[in-house]
């Protein structure tokens, strides 16, 4: 038995370090973990012991966030709170024989600062978004570490472009987030749900929560998705009375009073939607089609071989320049209406390229099949959890 500290910075990928705790514990290993930031939700579904405090901030950490949400993480204590978290992993890495990172070059410091040994998952690089991974400083010295035992890349790509680069392998077995879920599938019996993914971190997905509800309201001029069934996929932390409040504020009818179920029902006018918690997977896997201002959920969807239609946000993640490096990230069948002055054209423009994909699923044979080639090739086949793992395992005997 080996006794693991998993490492990681956001709620992406807290879902994959999860998943892959989840496998090691299976497998008779002590696993504790250290979500740097975000509530660590996903370790407490599974019962995985949370080290340290967690606090949740509004860009969830770095990246291609507003320079407004970097701004207003800073004054909310982002850098007291991030010394604290390095104090106490210098404090408590005699426990442990290894470290896991999973995400960014955050959790890599941390690593790397603690002098143990080390794998990495890189889930939050890529090579797709320029040709070539430009790894942030000091990203790559970390990675060179004589500490730094394995290194697991995102995609093909990615696993090549960085095997280069270091001057040593870099493997690429597929994408733990992907475990949960179904096969992707090639083709659909009928076009009957839309996934509605309007993000994890709280007070961006209010407002991205009403933006999507604009949309629906425009959506019932069309009589085509009088058929069709919307599912909000929500996180715990949004909860059922604010979301009731949301709907009580417009001229929507809610079909179900009892906040006892982890759903609400509701309809405008013949537009049905339920606003579901808990219910993630199901969302995801029963969908033809995702209306995405998200991170990690968009790359199931595409990985699941399903087209999506982003609406750019305002931010402080979901961004205009969020989206643009989401589309280059998860490839052409990730698809966005940029050609907008104010939200009414937004919204328009919007619902046009919904319709387009719509009937591209329906009617173009050549659709879907793209759609499975653009899935293997960005995200990668199902079954990564137990191929990393056994990877990982291989060195517990022998690295000192």
């Amino acid at each position: 038995m080996s006794r693991i500290l998993i490492l990681s910075n956001g709620h992406g990928e807290d879902l994959s370090g999860s998943i892959l705790a989840k496998k090691l514990i299976l497998d008779g290993n002590k696993v504790d973990a250290f979500p740097i930031v975000g509530s660590g939700n996903e370790y407490k579904k599974y019962k995985i012991d949370i080290i340290g405090k967690t606090k949740i901030f509004n860009t969830g950490g770095l990246g291609y966030n507003s320079l407004k949400g970097r701004l207003n993480d800073l004054f909310n204590g982002q850098i007291i709170y991030f010394l604290k978290k390095i104090l106490l992993i210098l404090l408590i890495k005699k426990k442990y024989d290894y470290f896991l990172v999973v995400g960014d070059i955050v959790p890599i410091f941390f690593a790397w600062l603690s002098r143990k040994k080390y794998f990495t998952y890189l889930v939050a690089y890529s090579s797709h978004y320029e040709g070539k991974l430009t790894l942030p400083w000091p990203c790559k010295y970390f990675l060179r570490s004589s500490n730094s035992i394995r290194i697991y890349s995102r995609d093909f790509l990615t696993s090549n472009d960085l095997s280069y680069q270091l001057k040593r392998e870099v493997v690429f077995y597929g994408n733990p987030f992907m475990d949960n879920l179904s096969v992707y599938q090639s083709k659909f019996n009928e076009f009957s749900e839309i996934a509605l993914l309007p993000g994890s971190r709280i007070k961006e997905l209010i407002n991205n929560l009403n933006l999507m509800l604009d949309l629906l309201e425009r959506l019932a001029n069309y009589k085509y998705f009088r058929k069709i069934q919307f599912n909000f996929a929500l996180i715990p932390n949004l909860k059922q009375e604010n979301v009731k409040k949301i709907i009580e504020g417009r001229e929507w009818k809610i079909l179900n009073k009892s906040s006892e179920s982890n759903q609400i029902k509701c309809c405008y006018k013949f537009i049905n939607v339920k606003f579901k918690w808990n219910s993630f997977e199901d969302i995801l896997n029963g969908c033809q089609l995702a209306l995405s201002m998200s991170g990690t959920a968009a790359e199931q969807v595409v990985g699941l071989a399903k087209p999506v239609v982003q609406i750019e946000g305002d931010g402080p993640q979901f961004t205009k320049s969020f989206a643009d490096a989401q589309r280059r990230l998860l490839g052409n069948y990730v698809f966005c209406y940029t050609d907008y002055k104010n939200k009414d054209e937004q919204l328009e423009g919007t619902i046009k390229l919904l319709l387009k994909v719509i009937y591209l699923i329906n009617l173009d044979k050549s659709f879907l099949k793209g759609c499975i080639t653009n899935a293997k090739n960005r995200i990668g086949d199902k079954g990564a959890t137990f191929k990393i793992i056994s990877d990982i395992q291989r060195y517990f005997n022998y690295v000192t």
